[in-house]
């Protein structure tokens, strides 16, 4: 994506019944490198990222175009991420979602999918919207077929076989 065309859709913030999903800022960080090393959390992501690596992003996350904190609007606690990178995925857009383990089983995941799927399509129109998710991870694979989205093909990724899920286009 050119720079041009991304001053068109980012920075973006995106509010819900219970959440704000808005670009990093340095207060989310330490929630941010938690995600990326969490062992809960990297289960069926290639497990957790390098110290070294973590280090690097935690210096350059802030305001990273297409990463975004998700938030509980009730008290500004930060309960998860959620990454919207265009031209990810030979031209299609590719969506992936962390939440922290104790906020996991709340809904926060499909509220925010949600938001960004509507979002996403129309902010970046014309690609396909797409989520890679473990075949082992039945319940990130049920959120997205809740959703609508469809498998539209299967390969191995971190030595464990993956499915890439093509989300709909929002219903308005």
């Amino acid at each position: 994506m050119s720079a041009t065309s991304e001053a068109t859709w980012w920075p973006c913030s995106l509010t819900t019944r219970r959440l704000l999903l808005r670009p990093v800022e340095p207060g989310d960080v330490a929630a941010h490198a938690r995600l990326w090393a969490d062992d809960e959390v990297r289960r069926y992501l290639g497990g957790p990222v390098d110290a070294e690596v973590v280090r690097a992003r935690e210096r350059l996350c802030v305001g990273v175009p297409g990463l975004l904190s998700v938030v509980l609007r009730a008290d500004d606690r930060m309960v998860g991420s959620m990454l919207v990178e265009p031209d990810a995925r030979d031209g299609r857009t590719e969506l992936s979602y962390q939440l922290l383990p104790e906020h996991w089983h709340h809904g926060y995941a499909r509220e925010a999918v949600t938001a960004v799927v509507d979002w996403a399509q129309a902010a970046v129109p014309g690609r396909d919207l797409v989520a890679v998710t473990q075949e082992a991870n039945a319940r990130s694979r049920r959120l997205l077929e809740d959703l609508g989205a469809v498998l539209v093909e299967r390969f191995v990724q971190f030595g464990s076989p993956q499915g890439l899920y093509r989300l709909p286009a929002p219903t308005r």
